[in-house]
């Protein structure tokens, strides 16, 4: 009879971001053993706006056909799905609790072809563990965020225990294991409510981490050498064994059709290092009244800029799932700001390739909300940032790019996160003339040459993926 081909399943919750780095890790595990034939990845079927997933996922198989692509259906629908909870993450949890019978039925399938060696999902898909034990397939966590993210996600159970009021009406900085104090608002959205239905997925979710056979960071150790230490000395998790760590990132996607991009070739018409790019990921949008300050702002600032715009979120809650309408910028924007602005600056709506821009050397600056692909994709490129964080995990980024990495500078906002034109000003002028914005920069390019030395052979990420798959294939 015929060995069975192996494969590696990779489950993914919804999101273009997670996705995104889940597909790259798919890739780099192909290109470091021969004995993987195949990738085959799960992904939820989600009724809410994940940023465009058709697209790429189209791309990917047609680039890439050793990986393949598995939809799951969403277990209850959106419009019937009812929680006291003001948190869509709610709903995505619930999906994922309940899409066990549906990965268990999918696994069973892949099963019949090939032999699964191993199971790695993101954080959220934590429920999976329940599956994976009764198939008696290994699993490993695949942490999309950065390592301090993960000190803070495996030292939360311990402070779950230690603090018993809502860290949104905490007035202390929360104190953890190879990351820099920092305040106890900066939590995830969800976590700051202990008393939300949001905040106990969390809480279950951060504590399976432990039960891992291994967790796998899209970091490298040069750019969280603390936080790495604290996690590996079992500083993290006091009432229990820490689980191995592995860094094999930066995993980050390359530029899709860069030639096709207006906005690009107008970039190569710029001086070098002297455009600020200001993009805030698949999710991050803004009131009309933040559009005009930041068009006023960047009118005072004299910087050149490329700034991507989306429309504001709607008031009509149930269309807070679906992808924003193209934004009319003459609504949107200061009258003449367009016109008065064009010869230093471009308005691109909705979308651009942002991996494509940051490559550009006429980009100096990158506003920033601070997501993690978004900070990896700027630290390869050695562009400088300006931390504007939005939701999820970001507020936390915040504090660890700057105060730990050291790989971007704070914009100052006030207590609603809402920032006005004259701060917006300080923050472009400061990254892109004064001397901190300089060493920044500099501090950035040495950090791409590390970037790239961690992803060589024989550097530290790629000597960390090359041991997970001898684990996978028994070589």
């Amino acid at each position: 009879m015929e060995r069975k081909r192996d494969t590696i399943v990779l489950y993914t919750s919804p999101g273009i971001g997670h996705l995104i780095s889940m597909v790259e890790f798919g890739k780099r595990i192909l290109t470091v053993t021969s004995t993987i034939s195949t990738i085959s990845i799960l992904i939820p079927e989600a009724p809410f706006n994940t940023g465009s997933t058709a697209p790429y996922i189209h791309r990917v198989t047609t680039s890439h056909p050793s990986i393949t692509f598995h939809h799951l259906p969403s277990p209850i629908s959106l419009f019937s799905f009812s929680s006291p909870s003001a948190h869509p993450e709610t709903f995505m949890f619930r999906c994922l609790q309940l899409n066990n019978p549906n990965v268990l039925q999918t696994l069973q399938s892949i099963s019949l072809s090939f032999s699964i060696r191993a199971l790695i999902f993101d954080l959220f898909c934590a429920p999976v563990l329940d599956v994976t034990a009764k198939l008696n397939i290994p699993a490993y966590c695949f942490f999309t965020s950065g390592a301090a993210v993960l000190a803070v996600f495996l030292h939360f159970p311990i402070i779950h225990r230690l603090h018993s009021t809502n860290y949104k009406d905490m007035h202390i900085p929360l104190h953890v294991p190879g990351v820099p104090p920092f305040p106890a608002s900066s939590m995830p959205l969800p976590m700051l409510d202990r008393n939300d239905e949001a905040y106990h997925f969390l809480l279950y979710v951060t504590s399976q981490l432990t039960k891992c056979s291994r967790v796998i960071v899209n970091s490298f150790d040069a750019l969280e050498p603390r936080a790495m230490k604290a996690i590996l000395d079992g500083s993290c998790v006091l009432d229990g064994p820490t689980p191995p760590v592995s860094c094999i990132g930066p995993l980050i996607a390359p530029g899709d059709s860069p030639d096709k991009a207006d906005c690009l070739a107008w970039l190569d018409s710029q001086p070098r290092r002297s455009v600020v790019f200001l993009c805030f990921g698949s999710s991050g949008l803004f009131s009309a009244a933040q559009l005009k300050e930041i068009a006023m702002g960047l009118e005072k600032s004299g910087q050149r800029f490329l700034w991507v715009v989306r429309s504001p979120p709607t008031e009509d809650k149930t269309q807070h799932f679906l992808a924003p309408p193209e934004p009319d910028l003459d609504t949107l924007l200061p009258e003449g700001f367009v016109e008065r602005s064009k010869d230093r600056g471009m308005v691109v709506k909705s979308w651009a390739p942002q991996v494509a821009v940051l490559k550009r050397e006429s980009v100096g600056g990158f506003v920033t909300h601070c997501g993690w692909n978004s900070a990896l994709e700027a630290v390869c490129e050695g562009v400088p940032m300006l931390a504007w964080p939005l939701y999820a995990e970001q507020h936390m980024n915040r504090v660890f790019m700057v105060e730990e990495m050291k790989i971007a500078l704070p914009l100052e906002m006030d207590d609603k996160g809402f920032v006005n034109a004259s701060q917006l000003e300080r923050g472009v002028r400061e990254l892109m003339e004064s001397e901190q914005g300089k060493a920044l920069s500099q501090r950035l390019l040495a950090m791409r040459e590390s970037s790239m030395a961690a992803m060589s052979e024989g550097g530290s990420s790629y000597t960390a993926l090359t041991e997970l798959a001898q684990l996978w294939t028994g070589g």
